[in-house]
């Protein structure tokens, strides 16, 4: 009874396999023009950007880049010893430093304003939908334009309005280059990037205020507790998860970010970060091996710190 049963069994083992196999192949067939994509914009030109990192590849071997010369680490040797990208004093920081401090600065201060403006449209009051919207307009306004209204407001000409309203009011005497006066240029890039991306931080924030259980907030005010109190011991607590996911986005994506400061300043006058001079290696001096070591750099510096923050501070916030 048990052999006829084993043989009556095969031919239905026999159709599951087939099943099975039927259902990886379709899985496969469904995934593979994602995995196709991903391996031709994301991973071939990760480990290709690596391998033109070691090689001498210029405008005048483009057209053979893969016969370019083998040069080892001298292309990040360059790149370290460029006046460009090291440390020269107090008066020129480098691409190293002002990247550093441009992101933490930034992404800081787009978490903070975030902060105040999500706890602000917490609160009922009448347009409550349309201060939001209104609120949205960096985030979701085309880069180009935005840039060039800042790039009106700030003209350095006597009709640039801010020159225009501080000349009024009797505070400066003649036009000032504030996007061509060292100093001044990276502070305004530091305003803008968090001007421009603080809705970001805003709505996760203000998502987050909005699911905050509000007998905790009764519990403190019957215990005695200020507003500073319940926002202090109350807010913060429960918003520390996702205001660490947003500072960790928020800083590999400014750490990253081109199209600001190259729209703004150009990398100019003390703004020149890592994403702005490896676009200068490669495509103004047309050096791509330099470039790709600079993109290299940039690379090791954010993961380094991701892994930092992920496994200390994140970790931290985790056991409180």
């Amino acid at each position: 009874m048990a052999a006829i049963t084993e043989k009556e069994g095969n031919p239905v083992t026999r159709r599951r396999k087939s099943w099975h196999a039927q259902e990886a192949r379709l899985a496969w067939m469904l995934i593979s023009p994602t995995a196709l994509i991903v391996f031709g914009l994301v991973l071939f030109p990760a480990f290709f950007s690596i391998w033109i990192s070691f090689r001498d590849v210029s405008l005048g071997n483009l057209n053979d880049v893969f016969h370019a010369p083998f040069v080892g680490w001298d292309n990040y040797r360059a790149v370290f010893n460029d006046f460009a990208f090291k440390w020269q004093g107090l008066q020129s920081w480098g691409a190293a430093v002002t990247s550093i401090v441009y992101t933490f600065t930034a992404t800081t201060l787009t978490l903070i304003v975030g902060l105040v403006a999500s706890l602000l449209l917490n609160r009922p009051f009448r347009g409550r939908g349309l201060t939001r919207a209104v609120f949205l307009f960096p985030y979701v306004a085309p880069i180009v334009s935005v840039v060039f209204v800042w790039r009106w407001l700030l003209d350095p000409r006597p009709s640039g309005v801010l020159n225009d309203i501080l000349m009024g009011l009797g505070i400066i005497d003649l036009p000032e280059a504030y996007l061509s006066t060292r100093g001044w240029a990276l502070l305004i890039v530091i305003i803008f990037e968090a001007w421009r991306y603080f809705p970001f931080a805003m709505l996760m924030i203000l998502a987050r205020l909005q699911a905050v259980d509000r007998t905790l907030y009764e519990a403190a005010r019957v215990d005695g507790a200020s507003a500073w109190q319940q926002f202090w011991f109350v807010t913060l607590p429960e918003l520390r998860y996702v205001m660490g996911a947003i500072f960790l986005l928020r800083l590999m994506w400014t750490f990253n970010k081109f199209d600001d400061i190259f729209l703004l300043t150009g990398g100019g006058f003390g703004t020149n970060v890592l994403p702005v001079l490896t676009y200068q290696f490669s495509f103004n001096q047309f050096n791509f091996g330099r470039g790709a070591a600079t993109a290299m750099i940039l690379l090791v510096i954010l993961v380094t710190f991701m892994a930092f923050y992920v496994g200390i501070v994140m970790r931290r916030i985790d056991e409180e």
